[in-house]
C-alpha cells in the first residue's frame, strides 16, 4: 500500500518487522495520520512517520497500518 502525507490511518495489528517493540502494542487501535511517508522509496519495509491521537509522533512499520476514509472506515 502506498501512503501519502495526510492519509488517515489506524494501527490495526502488531508488526512482524524487527523494529516493532513491545511498548508499541499500546498503539494498536489508535487512529492518526501520516506525517512523513518517506516518499523516496515507498518501500513496504521502510518505517514511516505517523502522528497518533493522544500518543504523539512515531516511526512505525507499514505492515501494522491501514488507511481510513473520512468516516474512519478501513479502505
Amino acid at each position: 500500500m502506498e501512503f501519502q502525507r495526510g492519509d488517515k490511518i489506524e494501527v490495526f495489528r502488531s508488526s512482524a518487522d524487527e523494529a516493532w517493540e513491545s511498548y508499541m502494542d499500546d498503539f494498536i487501535g489508535c487512529h492518526g495520520f501520516i506525517t512523513d511517508p518517506d516518499t523516496t522509496v515507498n518501500d513496504p519495509d521502510a518505517l514511516i512517520e505517523v502522528s497518533l491521537e493522544g500518543k504523539g509522533t512515531h516511526r512505525l512499520p507499514q505492515d501494522c497500518l491501514r488507511r481510513l476514509d473520512d468516516q474512519g472506515n478501513p479502505i
